[in-house]
């Protein structure tokens, strides 16, 4: 095994305990883009276990085709008791009821609402993952939820059907990504491009998220990194999360980083019709809506201290998600 291929599986490892009564989420998501043409898909093997009631674990299948052409989003949830359903402690290795989902492959369905989504793809990715936080974060309390790229800039082959129309999938690319905690963020933006249209290689991801600490909000805190001509520009400790400056509303979001030997700023973008609500349990009780768009455009400029400005730009290939408890953003939760 390759030094690349054994932190996939330490990062990728499942935390999910059967019996713990504290409460429980935790998802891998793979998702792509059409190499040109705003097409794109996103699928989610998730665990959610409620506190207090661990024997009401289940596993749910989410998946999402966007269509940018026709204007048409599908999407479709499947849930399957946890006792059809297996994760492993030493990889990427879970199985809900006949889905499968393993490093460099997935295959599975996803039925509801009168829509059905079949898959069966391959990917494979030779950057190591890519951590949204600072490494000692993710075996500590706080924050509540983690989430890291196990496969950066991974390149998808293979067939989706949506609702029986069979779409191939040939060098989408995209990513492998693995989030979970004992409850979700109380309110974020997330972003993530996975090569930009002038800069097919580079790779970034960021967040603007806050948090309630007992009975008061945390600041708003953001953090970048982004990886591009072979560095990886890293700015994501909680001191410089707390200094940067980052802002959204529906449908639009402005981020900036600096410290004095580097700023990265812009900004990512999507109209409202191409986002489709998502409602997400919490763990602790209640739930937030998840409005996510595979289609958003992206701009991100780079400044380095003694190189000139940089500036990234993709047209329709951002992930863009936004968390939250407001009801006002006009999109459909349709799952």
């Amino acid at each position: 095994m390759d030094e690349i291929t054994g932190a996939r599986n330490a990062w990728n490892r499942c935390r999910f305990v059967p019996e713990d009564e504290g409460g429980h989420y935790e998802s891998y998501f793979q998702r792509a883009n059409h190499p040109t043409r705003p097409l794109a898909f996103w699928i989610r093997y998730t665990i959610f276990s409620p506190r207090g009631r661990p024997q009401e674990a289940v596993g749910e299948l989410w998946a999402i085709y966007f269509d940018g052409e026709t204007g048409r989003i599908t999407a479709a949830k499947e849930v399957a008791p946890i006792g059809q359903c297996t994760f492993s402690a030493a990889g990427l290795d879970a199985r809900i009821g006949g889905a499968l989902l393993r490093d460099g492959q997935l295959e599975g369905a996803a039925r509801s609402g009168g829509h059905a989504l079949l898959w069966s793809l391959t990917y494979r990715g030779e950057a190591p993952p890519l951590l949204l936080l600072p490494g000692p974060f993710y075996e500590r309390g706080f924050p509540k939820a983690k989430a890291l790229v196990g496969t950066p800039n991974a390149v998808f082959d293979g067939r989706l059907t949506v609702d029986g129309e069979k779409i191939e999938v040939a060098s989408w690319v995209g990513s492998q990504n693995h989030n979970w905690g004992s409850r979700h963020t109380d309110a974020y933006a997330w972003g993530q491009v996975a090569g930009f249209d002038d800069a097919p290689d580079a790779f970034f991801e960021c967040s603007t998220a806050r948090v309630r600490v007992g009975p008061l909000w945390s600041p708003w805190l953001t953090m970048l990194v982004l990886r591009v001509d072979g560095q990886e520009i890293a700015l994501n400790s909680l001191a410089q999360a707390a200094r940067a400056n980052g802002r959204f509303r529906f449908f639009d979001w402005h981020f900036d980083s600096r410290t004095d030997q580097v700023r990265i700023h812009g900004r990512m973008w999507a109209p409202a019709s191409l986002f489709v609500g998502l409602r997400y349990d919490n763990p602790p009780g209640g739930h937030k809506t998840c409005l996510n768009t595979k289609l958003a455009s992206c701009e991100v400029r780079l400044e380095q201290q003694g190189q000139p400005p940089r500036t990234l730009v993709t047209k329709h290939r951002a992930a863009f998600e936004i968390l939250t408890e407001d009801e006002d953003h006009g999109v459909t939760v349709v799952a």
